[in-house]
C-alpha cells in the first residue's frame, strides 16, 4: 500500500486522515526536491522517522517495490498531485499491482485566493527554471491574450533577486511568499518598486490579467 500525503502549507497543515495513514505506515518518506520548505522538517512532529528522497528515488521503483509488501507513506509539500512526478508514480504503482491512496491537503493554488484574484480566471501555469531562459514568458503572453491571470512558479534554489531580474514584464505584478504560514507576505506593484523587498522562499509571481473591480480593490491592499 502506498499513501501519497499532502502536507499542506505549514507544519500543522496535514489532515487527520494523513496522520492516521502515517501511523499505520512502516516507512515514511518525504519528497523534498520540488520546494523550499518554509519550516524545519523536525517541526512536523509526526512521531515517525522521516527519510528524505531525491528525485531519482521517487522516479525509480524503490517506493513501489517496498509498497508491495508493506504500507509506505510519501509526504509531499502542499497538494500531493500538483507536481506531475507524482502522477507518474501512481501510474507505475497501479501497473505493478500496488494500491495507492491519495490524501489531500491545501496547496499553493488554494492559497492564491488570499490575493483577491478569482481562481477560475487563471490561465496556463508557468515555471521559471533554474536554467537562464525566458520560455516561461510565452505562457504569460498567451494568458494575456485571453485576459487571464498568470501564475509563475519559481524553481527551488532560484533567488528572489535573480528570478525578479528574469521576470521581464512591464505590468504590475503580485509576489506571494510563504503562503499559508504565519510569515505569509503578499506584495503588489511594479518590479522596480519590489526589487528591494526581503522575500523568503517559497515564493511565486502572479501577472494579473483583466481585473474585475473587486479584484482590483482586493490586490491594491498589497500595494
Amino acid at each position: 500500500m502506498l499513501y501519497i500525503i499532502g502536507l499542506g502549507l505549514n507544519e500543522k497543515g496535514i489532515s487527520k486522515e494523513g496522520l492516521l495513514a502515517i501511523e499505520k505506515s512502516k516507512k515514511v518518506y518525504l519528497e523534498s526536491y520540488t520546494v523550499d520548505f518554509p519550516y524545519k522538517i523536525a517541526d512536523l512532529h509526526l512521531g515517525k522517522k522521516i527519510v528524505k528522497l531525491k528525485r531519482e528515488d521517487v522516479e525509480s521503483e524503490k517506493l513501489i517495490k517496498e509498497a508491495k509488501s508493506k504500507k509506505i507513506s510519501l509526504l509531499v509539500y502542499g497538494s500531493p498531485l500538483f507536481a506531475t512526478t507524482h502522477m507518474s508514480l501512481i501510474l507505475d504503482a497501479e501497473k505493478a499491482g500496488v494500491n495507492v491512496k491519495i490524501i489531500y491537503s491545501a496547496g499553493v493554488f488554494d492559497a492564491l485566493g488570499e490575493t483577491g484574484l478569482q481562481l477560475y480566471k487563471f490561465g496556463k501555469i508557468a515555471s521559471m527554471p533554474k536554467q537562464d531562459n525566458s520560455d516561461f514568458l510565452k505562457y504569460v503572453k498567451e494568458n494575456q491574450k485571453i485576459k487571464a491571470h498568470s501564475l509563475i512558479l519559481v524553481d527551488i534554489g532560484l533567488s528572489y533577486k535573480e528570478s525578479l531580474r528574469r521576470l521581464q514584464v512591464k505590468e504590475k505584478i503580485i509576489i506571494c511568499s510563504q503562503l499559508g504560514t504565519e510569515k505569509s507576505e503578499i506584495y503588489y506593484g511594479k518590479i522596480d518598486k519590489l526589487k528591494n523587498k526581503d522575500v523568503k522562499a517559497p515564493f511565486c509571481f502572479i501577472v494579473p490579467g483583466e481585473l474585475h473591480f473587486l479584484e482590483k480593490e482586493a490586490i491594491e491592499r498589497f500595494g
